[in-house]
């Protein structure tokens, strides 16, 4: 008997996967996790019936959230904070740098990052690293009652759904704002623009205003709705250009000319969002 593994990003497409091997399937007081193995794409961490992240390419959304603020915007990043991403991938991506001297990570879901641990061990492996804090607290909460800064806010967010909602408003954003140090720089994923445009166009709307300065940047991903995904970095005060230190070794995705051209946004995207970026 075959086992097939079905998302649907709309009413009448999304992805599949043939499962060749199921290893864990539970539920937090948060969310259904499951973890399989597919023969194509490795192992795959789902969430309450949607792909988080693959082995196969996983590496494009971590270092794409994470190396062109690290790398070239901020002059010296030695506190970051990343909201979510329990799995461990962007904590991997963060702590390839020297200057990191303190990451923290704000999960709500401690069993993410124990079967992220127990199962996803090339993904999850720098969760170890000494230089980590785990809470396993609730992002909104945590930005909105904190005292600490931090030089790179990081936010590996799941979709707006549910008590997720609150991520993708306008107070959460200022709540981030507020935890930034002088010339921080705050980076989000921010959905697919073109499965879920409505989804970038909204947070757009909503942090319109927030930050001097906002980049929407983009990467192809094949197992997210639509194979390409978009970010956004905000801050006051910020060169997207400027290359502060060198590319750290192991990438596979994200290199000088993927920075230059990442920016770059085809012709569909710039007229659906025109007047809001």
């Amino acid at each position: 008997m075959e086992l097939w593994f079905k998302e649907l990003h709309d009413a009448a497409s999304g992805i599949t996967f043939k499962i060749k091997e199921y290893l864990y399937s539970g539920k937090s007081p948060f969310q259904k996790i499951d973890v399989f193995e597919v023969e194509t794409y490795g192992r795959v961490l789902v969430l309450d019936g949607m792909v988080m992240l693959t082995e196969r390419d996983e590496f494009i959304y971590h270092e794409m959230i994470c190396h062109p603020a690290l790398r070239v915007v901020h002059p010296d990043p030695e506190k970051i904070l990343i909201i979510g991403g329990g799995d461990g991938g962007t904590v991997r991506e963060v702590m390839k740098y020297s200057e990191v001297k303190k990451v923290t990570l704000v999960e709500i879901d401690k069993e993410v990052v124990e079967v992220s641990k127990r199962y996803l061990h090339n993904i999850s492996g720098a969760l170890l690293d000494p230089r980590l804090e785990i809470r396993f607290e609730d992002g909104v909460h945590f930005v909105k009652h904190s005292e600490d800064k931090f030089d790179i806010i990081l936010l590996d967010t799941s979709d707006p759904v549910g008590p997720a909602v609150s991520l993708y408003r306008k107070e959460f954003y200022e709540n981030c704002k507020n935890r930034l140090a002088q010339n921080g720089i705050l980076v989000t994923q921010a959905e697919s623009p073109w499965a879920q445009l409505t989804t970038l166009k909204n947070l757009l709307s909503e942090i319109k205003g927030l930050f001097h300065k906002t980049t929407l940047y983009l990467s192809h991903i094949p197992t997210y709705p639509g194979g390409i995904w978009a970010f956004l970095m905000m801050g006051e005060n910020y060169d997207i250009n400027k290359i502060q230190r060198p590319l750290p070794p192991g990438t596979k995705y994200y290199n000088d000319d993927v920075h230059i051209g990442m920016t770059a946004l085809p012709q569909y995207l710039k007229e659906a969002l025109d007047g809001n970026y």
